[in-house]
């Protein structure tokens, strides 16, 4: 399965002055795999899974010099550890802190090794090495596949290549943005999960997929007991799903007053940013940029990192979405914004944790919401998100003219089109918007 990801893991193969690399995400979001098609264009290929096999713990437990490390690794697994030839690999690395507090050394004296590490947890074991690797690691961030990928896979590279072409002045043929919607809702149902979207693509079972879903659910439900001892795993399951109800809107901690305190409720919304489950939308004045340099802490709103496991904790319905025409009934769970979010998240720079933002005005009688803000360059672009093809933008224009920004996004189920100041991209192109 191709993914955007594999070219900037060439690129770092590549690279004259290479950093050990932390390939950062959620889990089961494909980072494992990536690694091993890497694997593919060396001449030797090894990887230690701290998780699966405990006993290379030792290898790290006294001695964290390199060469000792890679002696012992390559007479354990009878493979060559060879600078130029190797890709030695660390998985599941937050189960082993001296392991990754050994990496820093990895970089300052077997430069020429290509050492890339994993984890699913890892920002929590980060938490305990404050500065493990300043300036000697750097990290790429994975995510479950956007649309553009989900078209790779299924085989739509001529349909892909239509779409990237396009643009509010280049709109698309009817029968080729008609085509594309109905491969959105499907996506929409299936989400970005490599596991589920494979399980699509050889079946083409749409309920086989919601029980994968429900499997990758019941796993996360799981892994919360291991996220902290001093939160029980019902306390998070339970804040897990007042999360995903009010996914889309401004988060009020006192909405979870039932669940969890306002302590409590705070250190579970971070352990979910740090597994990678949640991400925040950010509440920015944009009067300029940076973007962030105006952010107000005390609002934000939340989307789930997938949009497929999103819609079966929703309790939205197969038919709903399949048959139709807009997602007036279906976006009462916010998903055309969730998709909307990720889909931005996924074609941000990889290099960079990502962050979204969003504008809100709070006043008696004229309150104005626009979805996100995005910064390209030296603009400010506003993007509005309906879930139809039709609707009204008055918190858009507002915006620009409040603002005095000059253009603004309208994403909805629509082909291509401008008007006046207003750029229309549908929901299925909303990464287009980065080609401006």
């Amino acid at each position: 399965m191709d993914r955007i990801i594999s070219n900037q893991l060439l690129s770092w193969k590549n690279k004259a002055n290479r950093k050990v690399l932390l390939l950062r995400g959620a889990r089961q979001v494909g980072k494992t795999y990536s690694v091993r098609e890497l694997g593919k264009s060396f001449k030797y290929y090894l990887e230690v899974n701290f998780e699966s096999d405990r006993t290379v713990h030792e290898f790290f437990q006294k001695d964290l010099d390199p060469k000792t490390i890679i002696e012992n690794l390559s007479a354990y697994y009878a493979i060559p550890i060879v600078e130029g030839e190797t890709l030695l690999f660390f998985d599941e690395i937050q189960t082993c802190v001296s392991a990754i507090s050994s990496l820093r050394f990895f970089y300052e004296k077997l430069p020429g090794l290509h050492l890339l590490a994993a984890g699913s947890l890892i920002e929590f074991a980060l938490n305990e090495i404050p500065s493990f690797g300043v300036g000697r690691i750097e990290s790429l961030f994975m995510f479950p596949l956007s649309f553009d990928e989900f078209l790779m896979a299924t085989g739509e590279y001529n349909l892909l290549m239509l779409k990237k072409n396009a643009s509010p002045e280049k709109p698309l043929l009817e029968p080729i943005h008609n085509k594309l919607i109905e491969l959105l809702k499907k996506f929409l149902l299936i989400g970005g999960m490599p596991e589920v979207v494979k399980t699509y693509i050889e079946t083409s079972d749409l309920l086989r997929v919601q029980e994968i879903l429900d499997q990758f659910i019941n796993s996360m439900n799981e892994d919360f007991a291991k996220y902290k001892r001093k939160l029980p795993a019902s306390l998070l399951r339970a804040m897990f799903e007042g999360v995903v109800y009010h996914s889309g809107q401004k988060f009020k901690f006192s909405s979870m007053s039932e669940v969890a305190g306002f302590r409590q409720a705070k250190a579970a919304l971070e352990l979910f940013e740090k597994a990678g489950l949640i991400y925040k939308v950010q509440h920015t004045a944009a009067n300029g940029i940076p973007l962030g340099a105006e952010v107000n802490p005390k609002k934000f709103k939340i989307i789930l990192f997938d949009h497929g496991i999103f819609q079966r904790l929703s309790g939205l319905h197969l038919s709903d979405i399949l048959l139709a025409k807009d997602f007036t009934a279906i976006n009462k769970g916010n998903l055309a914004e969730q998709f909307a979010g990720m889909e931005l998240i996924k074609n941000s720079l990889p290099t960079i944790k990502p962050r979204l933002f969003y504008w809100h005005r709070e006043k008696r009688g004229s309150n104005a919401e626009v979805d996100y803000i995005l910064q390209i360059d030296e603009r400010i672009i506003p993007v509005e998100i309906k879930s139809g093809s039709q609707g009204k933008m008055q918190s858009l224009f507002l915006m620009l003219s409040e603002k005095k920004i000059s253009q603004g996004v309208r994403v909805s189920l629509e082909n291509f089109s401008k008007y006046d100041k207003i750029s229309v991209y549908p929901l299925y192109g909303i990464n287009n918007i980065f080609n401006r």
